[in-house]
């Protein structure tokens, strides 16, 4: 049976769902064929060319000296094994404005991709909210991004609803930045998270849903913050 909404449109990605003691992306998005949304995107050349691998070159050393504090719940986590630049992923700000991850230039993110339609998101959202809260700064910030692609309002009031207070709203109902990812191998359902330097590099990316306030995702964010 499909956790979708009924009013969900059938592009939309799945819910992943844990799978042999790992938490594990469900397969099941339609093949994408929106040549233009990779255009608005930067789809294209997500993940990249020379350049990219001179600025994130010292990204994949960096991630497997993450792996230590990849634990518990988090002992899926997979380190980036080649140097990707994620930060000209688009979506739109808290501010309803259009925004890149090259705005949190020089801070270590943990990039969530949501929707309300998914139990699995809905069920780690508050312990975001608490990571954010015990570490969110100058230097760190969890952002989320929901993807529910009709009712702007709705996860909103979710949010406000299960008391979440420190995470900001961030959207992107054209799937733009899930179908990114994608595309490079670094999605296949929801929730999605990837952990990013700060220089806008993959570190590291969890299928499925966490505890991201227990000690491992404290300790896994604290690590990146140290390098």
């Amino acid at each position: 049976m499909s956790d979708r909404l009924p009013d969900d449109d059938a592009e939309t990605p799945a819910p992943a769902k844990p799978r042999l003691r790992r938490r594990l992306a469900v397969v099941g998005v339609a093949v994408l064929a929106a040549l233009g949304l990779a255009r608005v995107y930067g789809i294209g050349g997500l993940g990249g060319n020379d350049e990219t691998s001179g600025k994130c070159a010292a990204a994949p050393a960096a991630a497997v000296d993450l792996v230590p504090h990849a634990a518990d719940e988090l002992a899926a986590l997979a380190p980036s094994d080649r140097p990707r630049d994620l930060s000209a992923l688009a979506f739109v700000g808290s501010d309803g404005k259009p925004t890149t991850l090259a705005d949190w230039n020089g801070r270590v993110v943990l990039l969530n991709l949501w929707a309300t339609w998914c139990p699995p998101c809905r069920a780690e959202m508050p312990s975001l909210d608490r990571l954010q809260a015990r570490l969110g700064s100058k230097d760190f910030e969890v952002v989320t991004v929901n993807l529910d692609s009709r009712d702007p309002d709705r996860p909103k009031r979710f949010l406000a609803d299960i008391g979440v207070a420190a995470l900001a709203h961030r959207s992107d109902p054209t799937l733009g930045v899930f179908k990114a990812l994608q595309k490079i191998g670094l999605a296949s359902g929801l929730p999605t998270t990837v952990l990013i330097d700060r220089q806008g590099c993959e570190l590291a990316t969890f299928a499925g849903p966490a505890h991201w306030d227990g000690a491992s995702a404290v300790s896994l964010v604290e690590a990146a913050l140290r390098r």
